[in-house]
Order: C-alpha cells, then structure tokens, then sequence
C-alpha cells in the first residue's frame, strides 16, 4: 500500500503538538535529572518519558517501521533499508535543564536512507517546523519558508560547537575568522531553525543521528547542503562531524579544510 504522506504528516504534526502540551506540564514539576556520559551531558525524566511517549505512538501510526530514539527506547538499528524514524525527544537537554528555553523536539523520517519528512519544534516558541520533499516545501507552523539566501562564508554568521573551535577541530578557528561571525545555541534543533530562517549560513558540530535526522530533510529541501566536514555523505547510524552550509558557505569552507591539509 502506498504512504499517503500528506496525511503521515499531519499525523506527526498533531503528536508533536500533544507532546508538548505535556512537556509544558511538566516542566512546572520538579525535574529528575541524570548524567549520562558526565556533567555535561545530561539527561531529564521529561526526556525518557517524552520518548516512550512518541515512540508508543510512532508504533501505531507505522506498525512495520523502526525507531532509532536518542534515549534507547526504540529499535536495535543496524540498516537503513525500510521505513525509518529518528527520534529525539528534547534536544538541547543542557538549556532545557538550565534555561528553560532554547530546546527542540525533532522527527526524521526516511526511506531506505533517503529522508522523507521532517519535524522540529521549538517548543517555548510553539513553532513548529516541518515539511520534506514529499509534501513539497517546508512551513514554520502554517507559514511556507522560503530557501535562505545562499550566502558565502564571508557574508553571514556560522553556528559553531564550542569544544571544537577552543580545540580548532578541522580548522574551526579559520572557518570562524573567516566568517562574519560565530553564533553558539546549543541545541542542534535551533541551530538548524536559525539556518532555515537565515539568521546563520551554516553550522559544525559532532552529532549524533536524532541530533541531525531532522533537520536534514528541512534543510536539504530548501537548498542547503548537508554533509562531514570533508564533504562526504552522512552516516545515518552513527555519529558525525557535520557541516551544514549553504551551498557557497560549503564551497568556502571545503576550500579552507583543503588548504590546510595541503599546508
């Protein structure tokens, strides 16, 4: 039977929306809150319980998929083949925790390693935005976006992982300089909302799948690029260094990681 993937889509959409309905509610209780690898990387009873939650959902609405979900309560993936979703249900836990603000939930889906739909809601500010190439654009809440600017390096700023430019990981320093400027979020979700928006042409992290699943999908279907540092396509199962760019922004920043290789 063919996806009706009009219909997938407003389905998701009203789950998120439900799922943040109880997140809010949520956050007026006291947090239980975790380390998982240390300090710094943390982890909430809000993000457990929202994963059980969505990935319950997922379930019913497709039986035969599988679930990749950043706190572990999905599948076992080891192949891309089939229907896939990737799942993270608060992103950006840190600002979460310490803020209140600044935080996401996100939604990829893909078929056979090609990403199909994606969802990324900004919870504090209740936008959420979604869209892929099977329902033909991206909207922020019911408002189509239009592809940000395809700007060089030189004329916008560029969301950067702080660990990796205090330790200039792959020429993050040069990249930064030779940029308008450095912006910091913290949560992969909002960094990509910026880069739809325009506000930023590119962003360089470590990221893990549910970290970039999402944001792939929006971003790719409004013309900007997403790859490694070097270039090469994204591994969906497992972590990356990533560039997201404009199509120019890459080109610059490619050029500037090969000079620096041929030094």
């Amino acid at each position: 039977m063919a996806t009706d993937w009009q219909q997938l889509s407003r389905d998701v959409e009203a789950l998120l929306r439900k799922a943040r309905r109880q997140v809010m509610a949520k956050m007026q209780q006291t947090l239980t809150v975790d380390e998982k690898t240390g300090r710094k990387d943390l982890v909430t009873n809000v993000d457990k319980g929202n994963e059980q939650f969505l990935i319950q959902a997922i379930r019913q609405l497709d039986p035969q998929a599988q679930v990749l979900g950043e706190e572990g309560f999905g599948d076992r993936v080891t192949s891309v083949q089939g229907r896939l979703w990737v799942v993270d249900p608060i992103d950006g836990t840190m600002n979460f925790v310490k803020q209140r603000d600044n935080f996401a939930m996100m939604i990829g889906i893909y078929q056979d390693g090609v990403g199909q739909l994606g969802f990324i809601y900004d919870v504090m500010n209740d936008v959420l935005y979604h869209g892929g190439p099977q329902v033909g654009g991206v909207w922020a809440n019911q408002q189509r976006l239009s592809a940000p600017a395809n700007l060089a390096l030189a004329d916008g700023l560029i969301g950067m992982s702080s660990p990796l430019v205090i330790k200039d990981i792959a020429h993050t320093q040069a990249i930064v300089h030779a940029s308008a400027g450095m912006r910091i979020y913290g949560s992969a979700g909002i960094e990509m909302i910026n880069i739809m928006l325009g506000k930023t042409l590119g962003y360089i992290s470590y990221l893990k799948p549910w970290d970039f699943a999402a944001g792939q999908v929006l971003l790719n279907t409004l013309g900007v690029r997403t790859s490694t540092i070097d270039g090469q396509p994204l591994d969906m199962l497992s972590s990356n260094l990533v560039l997201v760019a404009t199509k120019q922004a890459q080109r610059d920043i490619l050029q500037i990681e090969e000079d620096d290789v041929s030094l």
